[in-house]
């Protein structure tokens, strides 16, 4: 069946007026473009296959005297402003479709001249499964929401040439769970509502709801007049409904050497220049994956080609309390027994030598260094003439675990130049040396700063000299106990304080974070976190009221 197809929008507002084909219409230095014309090239077009072989794809070529640029409407609900006047588009809507293009050449001044030209061509590229998805079905409405309760939900990484070894997913910066939720610079990003519809014939629209506020990138604040010098919330009008069509996504998939991944091949194309959210002058975003409720997409920032930026998306609404996958007692030491700690749970790393990060201390296993007393396991470290002494408990060989939740109760030592730390280590370590084996910090905190702890893996992708790591504001770290968890399983490390999410890994098979840990606690002093040490330092403690590992 042969559809003829004409979608009305306003192209632009123009300056002065639109003219149709009036030569050399003049105000003062103001000249109207003459001489338009315009010109389809259906490609793909053989004796077999007249109106194109089904990829959709037209060249439209205009030209016009005095021309500075062109507004191509397109017929299909899209739109671009194209300098050069030549532009290759595709077409998706399944089928012979006619579609009337609209072109307009601006002269100086912002005034026109317009034409238009039919386009009859052929296109056979659908992905109704995709629709479906997105919408619930013909018929049907689905909403969908920011993912900001996962990491990366939104990010952004480079091409092949810019990132050839990480093209394909955010590698220069991906945001923390809930990271944009708090700040009012930035929260209006997670109070947007998308909503996807298909209707009788299979055509697939989409609203955006901003509640009043977009989300602006801060090199793309120009078009709204504004320059905050950083990414911020502006007033932004988003109402209207957007078609959006489907086509083959510009890049090659199978060119990713990760085997685990599996992009979609389908890009997405908002009319009226619609967006998903943050805003970096784009309508078009390739579908990464998409099932019921969940969708990953990307799409190419306006102003930099280099760049691509990544969103992850859900019909549930977020929320920041954590659920634990794992809430069986599989592993624990209350403290309850006053006098050396069980030593069917702990054993002790000795000695001095610095322990590969310039520490001061000397581990021990004297009862003025570790002790479980009035319910509460004390690691204890002390100024010991020019030296300290302190200690450094270990479950290795006694208890070791691959996946789950550890969960440990203490209050931090507030003296400066302490450095506590509560964290696991590959039980493989002897043979596959540090980062290989893999470190996982449920916490530490700097001798530096009392205010702030820090959660951090290690790996050889991130390590030596460095890790990756988010730290929280804990003012009361030292003065209160506070629960410090860690959730480790296949595809996630999570990490929280008082059931606060603050730091989320994604976990792969590509890391060393699915074979069996054991815990550590110790007390360093000084050191690459510890820093300089307080010259009046005597001692100070890490108390540890429980320590729980949940499967």
């Amino acid at each position: 069946m042969k559809n003829i197809i004409k979608i009305t929008t306003l192209i632009f507002t123009l300056a002065f007026f639109v003219g149709c084909q009036d030569d050399d219409v003049q105000i003062g230095d103001i000249t109207a473009p003459s001489n338009l014309t315009i010109t389809a090239e259906v490609l793909g077009v053989d004796a077999d296959n007249p109106n194109g072989d089904g990829s959709g794809l037209v060249k439209l070529t205009a030209s016009a005297d005095n021309a500075l640029s062109y507004n191509f409407q397109f017929g299909d609900g899209l739109e671009a402003v194209v300098p050069s006047g030549i532009d290759t588009h595709r077409y998706s809507i399944v089928g012979l479709n006619t579609y009337t293009v609209v072109v307009s050449a601006i002269g100086s001044g912002g005034i026109a001249t317009t034409q238009t030209i039919d386009v009859e061509v052929f296109s056979s590229f659908d992905d109704l499964e995709a629709k479906e998805l997105l919408s619930g079905g013909i018929g049907s409405s689905k909403t969908w929401y920011l993912d900001a309760s996962v990491q990366g939900h939104l990010g952004v990484g480079g091409t092949m040439a810019s990132a050839p070894d990480s093209f394909w997913f955010p590698s220069f910066y991906a945001a923390q769970p809930f990271e944009k939720c708090g700040d009012p610079i930035s929260d209006c990003l997670c109070d947007d509502v998308f909503t996807f519809s298909l209707d009788a014939s299979e055509q697939l629209t989409f609203e955006l709801d901003n509640n009043g506020q977009t989300f602006f990138n801060a090199g793309h604040q120009g078009v709204i007049g504004e320059n905050a010098g950083e990414d911020a919330c502006f007033d932004f009008d988003t109402s209207g409904t957007s078609v959006v069509s489907l086509s083959p996504t510009a890049f090659d998939w199978s060119v990713v050497p990760d085997p685990d991944f599996n992009g979609r091949g389908t890009s997405m194309n908002f009319s009226g220049g619609k967006f998903m959210g943050y805003y970096v002058s784009s309508s078009t975003y390739e579908i990464i994956e998409v099932t019921n409720s969940s969708l990953y997409v990307r799409t190419i920032d306006g102003n930099d080609p280099g760049l691509y930026w990544y969103h992850k998306f859900t019909t549930t609404l977020p929320s920041e309390e954590f659920n634990s996958i794992y809430n069986d007692l599989d592993w624990s030491d209350e403290f309850d027994i006053n006098g050396a700690p069980n030593s069917e749970n702990w054993t002790y790393d000795l000695g001095a030598g610095g322990w590969g990060n310039s520490e001061l201390q000397t581990y021990t296993n004297n009862a003025e260094n570790v002790i479980v007393e009035d319910g509460f396991l004390k690691i204890t470290a002390k100024a010991d003439g020019s030296g300290y002494t302190s200690a450094r408990l270990k479950s290795e060989n006694l208890y070791e675990f691959t996946y789950g939740r550890v969960e440990v109760r203490a209050k931090l030592p507030a003296a400066t130049g302490t450095w506590p730390a509560i964290w696991s280590l590959g039980a493989d370590y002897e043979t596959n040396t540090w980062p290989g084996c893999g470190e996982m910090d449920i916490m530490e905190q700097k001798g530096q700063d009392k205010n702030t702890v820090l959660a951090t893996v290690h790996h050889p992708a991130v390590s030596p000299g460095a890790g990756d790591s988010a730290s929280t504001v804990l003012t009361t770290s030292t003065t209160e106990f506070h629960n410090y968890t860690m959730e480790w399983t296949p595809d996630t490390i999570t990490f929280l304080v008082d059931d606060n999410v603050f730091h989320t890994i994604v976990n792969s098979p590509d890391l060393p974070f699915e074979s069996d840990f054991f815990l550590i606690m110790n007390v360093a002093m000084g050191g690459t976190l510890g820093g300089t040490v307080d010259p009046g330092f005597t001692q100070d403690s890490m108390e540890i009221d429980y320590v729980r590992v949940y499967k």
